[in-house]
């Protein structure tokens, strides 16, 4: 009865006993529209999975209107989880004519039992199923297993001295032991001297052979750990221009990371780009390397790394051709001023290039008269470079962008008294202000000002939070789907209340991490999420942008019919794609929830 369905996943599965099982135990039943299947809170039956019509999943404790979270078309399942639970959390109701086959509970639970990988499915997390799909893709074992190589696997003995040693010493222990650093240790813990320091030291500064090793060390180290993703090593070496970064252990230093050997083990055309960029030297060499950013792109996406890898390394690269732009288009006298991002690139969640949304900070009584020109200047030349005009224009070419410390902060209090007006969204997007040149501290100065008047007033925040109940969850419109320009919009629907309820709890905790990510592992340590819940709305990110990412990418070849960049079909995705689509804005649903208690949105 059910052989077509058996083909697809999950039931793909199974192995030929249990599938002959599932076929000659199945039954088949028609509904009229309008029967109740499954009620709220009433022990299943049966696993259901619809073979013609469509079932409506109700919340029967919602407000008026807003009680229909999903819909089930042809291929569909659902009911499974109810048998797992005992009980049924939502109630399901035929909307047309509808015919669904029947596995009875028994049946299914000893199906989940005896064949282990079929059971896995449903008792998986979110972020578990998205790595089964990862895992499917053409190339993406192969390849996931390379991106998740460990910092252990590739770092180096660190060779270790005393303070006390001299340039001398140094030099001589280095040729001895053929690397290009020395760690030293003392009581003020590790620093690290490289071949390019002891050449300042002794040629440029003039200092003699004997100099204590010490007065050549840089004590604030690019760091990372044995157990980190060397992948996120690569990362931190791009973002913070250094050739190494020291891996430690606590407080102890265990070892060292050298370009040069994660190169030799990742023959990615990544770093190729990379290198690009950072050896630059016009603004003509800066535009070739970042005209091959969305090759690059296209390349990770389509060898399966992991959506939050490809994030970290786009926003390090787009980050250090904007840091180069302004070094070279901006007076250098002038360089201690702070340029932030904000937006998407702020939050380093961009794949594809977007809109500028750019400030610029300067310190109270820096003196620069040509800073309007210059900063006209600025915005034309990343122009140039790919990145088209915010449509807000929120970018150094507006004055309301660039202003003393002092103006910044008076800016925040004025902003966060118009939540009716521009204020709440200017703060909005001030709140994933990111450095990518000049002086960092003048950002926290400014994000410390934003801390301090709106974290704690209750008021603000829930003006501040309400956004994420503007857009509707997309779940009605599975199944109904008949056009192609009806698709989900991915980003309203899904990606922003995820986003913005995350940046809405950072802002209450004065979290300063900019990323989704990032505010989600420091939310679990303040114990304002559970581990559990945060993971999988992670998850849930990174399937909404990468199914958004794909389609942009189709968008560039032309492929992708008449459909706005942001919107998905859900008859283009795969079953598998589908349920874990329906399973995230099921996550987002409830997520919105526990937001609307929290900053008590529904009075």
């Amino acid at each position: 009865m059910i052989e077509k369905e058996l083909d697809q996943y999950p039931f793909s599965l199974l192995g030929t006993a249990g599938r002959h099982r599932l076929n000659q135990g199945t039954d088949l039943a028609y509904y009229e529209p309008g029967d109740i299947i499954l009620e709220a809170a009433s022990p299943s039956d049966y696993v259901y999975v619809v073979h013609k019509g469509s079932v409506a999943e109700l919340d029967v404790n919602a407000p008026d209107g807003r009680s229909q979270v999903g819909v089930y078309a042809a291929g569909d399942l659902f009911g499974a989880i109810s048998v797992l639970n005992g009980k049924s959390r939502y109630r399901f109701r035929a909307e047309q004519q509808t015919l669904c086959h029947l596995i009875p509970a028994a049946l299914f639970l000893e199906l989940c039992d005896s064949e282990p990988e079929f059971g896995r499915f449903f008792r998986q997390t979110l972020a578990e199923k998205s790595q089964r799909l990862a895992e499917r893709r053409e190339g993406g074992v192969t390849l996931a297993g390379f991106m998740l190589a460990r910092v252990d696997q590739c770092m180096r003995e660190p060779l270790v001295m005393a303070p006390k040693a001299t340039l001398r010493d140094a030099v001589t222990a280095l040729k001895q032991h053929g690397v290009d650093s020395v760690l030293i240790h003392s009581d003020e813990g590790f620093a690290i001297v490289t071949k390019t320091d002891l050449l300042t030291a002794l040629v440029v500064n003039e200092q003699t052979a004997d100099t204590p090793l010490e007065a050549a060390a840089e004590r604030q180290l690019v760091t990372t750990r044995p157990d980190d993703y060397l992948f996120t090593a690569l990362t931190r070496m791009t973002r913070h221009k250094v050739a190494r970064v020291v891996v430690m252990a606590g407080e102890q230093a265990v070892g060292v990371v050298e370009l040069t050997d994660v190169l030799s083990f990742f023959s990615s055309r990544s770093y190729v780009v990379g290198l690009e960029i950072e050896k630059a030297e016009s603004l003509d060499e800066l535009r070739q390397a970042s005209e091959r950013l969305p090759e690059l792109v296209e390349a990770l996406m389509a060898q399966g790394v992991k959506m939050r890898f490809a994030m970290d390394l786009l926003a390090a690269l787009n980050g250090r051709i904007m840091a180069k732009t302004f070094g070279m288009v901006m007076p250098e006298e002038q360089q201690q001023a702070c340029l932030i991002i904000m937006g998407s690139e702020g939050r380093g969640e961009q794949i594809l290039k977007t809109d500028q949304d750019n400030g610029l900070i300067l310190a109270d009584g820096q003196h620069w008269p040509s800073c309007e020109i210059d900063a006209r200047r600025f915005t034309e030349t990343l122009l140039t470079l790919g990145y088209p005009p915010c449509p807000g224009k929120v970018m150094v070419s507006n004055p309301e962008w660039v202003g003393s410390l002092s103006q910044w902060q008076q800016r925040i209090h004025d902003w966060a008294g118009d939540v009716g007006g521009e204020g709440l969204i200017r703060i909005t997007t001030l709140m994933d202000a990111h450095c990518v040149a000049g002086d960092n501290r003048l950002l926290e100065t400014v994000r410390s000002a934003l801390f301090d008047r709106c974290s704690n007033d209750d008021l603000f925040m829930a003006h501040f939070a309400r956004p994420v109940l503007q857009f509707a969850t997309p779940l009605n419109l599975f199944g109904s789907l008949k056009k192609p320009q009806h698709g989900i919009d991915i980003k309203k629907g899904a990606l922003f209340p995820v986003v913005h309820g995350v940046r809405a709890l950072a802002l209450q905790q004065r979290i300063r991490e900019t990323s989704t990510l990032s505010r989600l592992e420091k939310l679990v340590a303040a114990k304002v999420l559970e581990p559990g819940i945060a993971e999988d709305l992670g998850e849930a990110m990174e399937l909404f942008s990468e199914l958004r990412l794909n389609h942009q990418l189709e968008h560039l070849h032309g492929d992708a019919m008449n459909i706005p960049d942001n919107h998905i079909v859900v008859q283009r995705l795969s079953s598998l794609e589908r349920d874990l689509l329906r399973d995230a804005l099921h996550l987002v649903s409830e997520f919105k929830q526990r937001l609307s208690r929290r900053f008590h949105l529904e009075y």
